[in-house]
């Protein structure tokens, strides 16, 4: 009877496996029949881009379908190496999936990839592009023609890994809505030390916490006790007793933090006309100042949205003239000095509060 069992089994064995090789043999194959081909724009076009226009399109790319055996969604992906390239070391300028056969370009990502294949800043060099499908990443198909442009790249992004808090709740400017559109006021990070954060302004009574991305509740910091801070997602609030300025600080590494009443009242009591950014990175001379808009929140908080600087130095004023004027000896943040600030040509955007003189310029805007 065993022996009748053991057959049995092993009968059944080789009929599963019969049935599986012929599932395997029924299933339909994909082939490759046509890879895709740039039909726009036009090889030898010249593209040259300005640091003022980054967030508009440099060039709509169109290519042709690919084609396989059966019906699938294609994905592509438009490459750009140096001319003469084999593209082991090409750059990704754009993918589309679903069978996307566009896609537009814009100036700063444009710019960005002609940088990182070693272009030179104000001249103009060739560039080839090509364009690939694949389906799920497999069934790979690379144009047999390519394009040739010609890329004039203005100054690439500035490094600049730094984290910005930006204030937000009902005792601020903005209350609690982190829209990417609405004035948060950002921490002033130390110039030497970038775990050290301080603002010095006012502060209507009520709760606020503090984002790392506007837009954004994913990174928070807030209060933990009477003396420290935490950094996680629904972070404790801040508490403010009573309309009137204060000054905030933290440390992000120690984890602690204060938060006083400020009482300099001849401080308080003191404003500008105007306060303006001056110096060579608008104009070698230093004679074209940019004037700052003044919070309707804090009339001692200062700001100005993307703006071009050159590569030099700059430093603030108030009422257009050199009586009253700030500045500091770090890039990107820090105060309280009468330095000429470190610029690195990048397109900004400026903070400034004339209660201590600190600045925050946060690059690639």
């Amino acid at each position: 009877m065993k022996n009748i069992y053991k057959v049995l089994i092993a009968f059944i064995g080789v009929l599963t496996v019969s049935c599986n090789a012929d599932a395997v043999d029924e299933r339909p194959v994909l082939d490759v029949v046509t890879a895709p081909e740039i039909t726009a724009p036009a090889t030898g076009q010249t593209y040259v881009l300005e640091a003022d226009k980054g967030a508009e399109v440099a060039a709509k790319f169109t290519w042709s379908a690919a084609k396989y055996s059966t019906v699938v969604a294609v994905n592509y992906t438009l490459l750009i190496d140096k001319k003469g390239g084999d593209f082991s070391a090409a750059k990704t300028l754009e993918t589309t999936t679903a069978s996307v056969t566009e896609v537009s370009v814009l100036v700063r990502d444009l710019n960005q990839v002609a940088i990182d294949l070693g272009g030179v800043p104000d001249v103009a060099a060739e560039y080839d592009v090509k364009i690939v499908s694949n389906v799920s990443g497999s069934f790979k198909q690379v144009s047999t023609g390519l394009i040739t442009i010609s890329v004039t790249p203005y100054l690439g992004r500035v490094d600049y890994e730094f984290t910005d808090w930006y204030l937000i709740g009902a005792a601020v400017a903005g209350g609690w809505d982190n829209n990417v559109d609405t004035p948060h006021q950002p921490m002033f990070r130390d110039g030497k030390d970038a775990t050290k954060y301080k603002f010095t302004g006012y502060f209507k009574a009520g709760n606020f916490k503090l984002i790392s991305e506007k837009g954004s509740w994913a990174s928070q910091l807030g209060r933990a006790d009477d003396s420290s801070i935490e950094i996680k997602d629904n972070a404790g609030e801040f508490t403010i007793p009573a309309d009137g300025y204060y000054t905030l600080e933290f440390n992000t590494k120690s984890l602690k933090y204060t938060l006083e009443e400020f009482k300099d009242a001849a401080a308080i009591a003191k404003t500008y006309t105007s306060v303006d950014i001056i110096g060579s990175v608008f104009d070698p001379t230093w004679s074209t100042p940019v004037l700052l808009d003044q919070s309707s929140f804090n009339k001692h908080v200062y700001s100005k949205g993307p703006t071009s600087l050159g590569e030099g130095e700059a430093k603030f004023r108030a009422n257009n003239s050199w009586d009253v004027s700030w500045g500091g000896n770090t890039a990107f943040s820090g105060g309280g000095t009468g330095d000429n600030i470190p610029v690195a040509k990048s397109t900004y955007v400026i903070y400034f509060n004339d209660l201590d003189g600190s600045y925050l310029m946060i690059p690639n805007q």
